[in-house]
């Protein structure tokens, strides 16, 4: 799909497109300055900060979501409940509650910080790089979802065993497995041992 201008902008507060800018940062996560969204993921991709969300309902199950088909980064693909850049000066705690809720339409009932992890993962379909400082999040949701079809394709509660046979036969994402494993011991603190993460 090509990129165009929409993909790069969101709607300010007076009804006008604004070009989103992310946070770059060094590599101990300190902030060096901005920059705009697509030039920052354009080959070699410039280190900025992100976010992923991991939510769990009360059997401890995983929510995943399959990104829209018509996102220009990654479409289709399944992925973790829900990942994005938090605004310039924007709390990533702040930013991970704020996406939640517009791609799903739900806040969780609890969230806690599970660390940060930093990465480089080409994605070979866009040709674009995730080049991030990761902040990570674990959480329950206790309410339905209700997703947003702009971004979320669809949604499915796994097991372990659920996901290892989905991410065996789906395309996941690039940065998929990389944030889940570093979030897997703060996952295991919230859902306990025997869910198996």
């Amino acid at each position: 799909m090509p990129i165009t201008p929409a993909t790069a902008t969101h709607s300010s507060s007076n009804g006008t497109a604004e070009a989103i800018l992310l946070e770059l940062v060094d590599e101990k996560g300190v902030t060096i300055g901005t920059a705009e969204k697509l030039a920052a993921h354009q080959p070699p991709g410039r280190l900025h900060r992100a976010f992923s969300v991991f939510l769990f309902d009360e059997h401890g199950r995983l929510l995943l979501q399959q990104r829209a088909l018509d996102k220009y980064h990654s479409p289709g693909v399944w992925s973790n409940t829900c990942c994005g850049h938090p605004y310039p000066g924007e709390a990533p705690f702040a930013a991970a509650a704020r996406r939640t809720f517009e791609e799903l339409g739900a806040s969780p009932a609890l969230l806690g910080e599970a660390g940060t992890v930093r990465y480089n993962h080409p994605d070979p379909a866009s040709g674009l790089v995730e080049q991030e400082y990761n902040h990570l999040f674990v959480g329950l949701v206790q309410a339905a979802v209700v997703p947003d079809p702009e971004e979320v394709a669809a949604t499915a509660f796994v097991t372990p065993a659920e996901l290892a046979e989905r991410h065996a036969r789906d395309p996941f994402s690039a940065w998929f497995m990389t944030v889940l494993d570093a979030a897997r011991p703060a996952i295991r603190e919230l859902t306990g041992p025997d869910a198996g993460w």
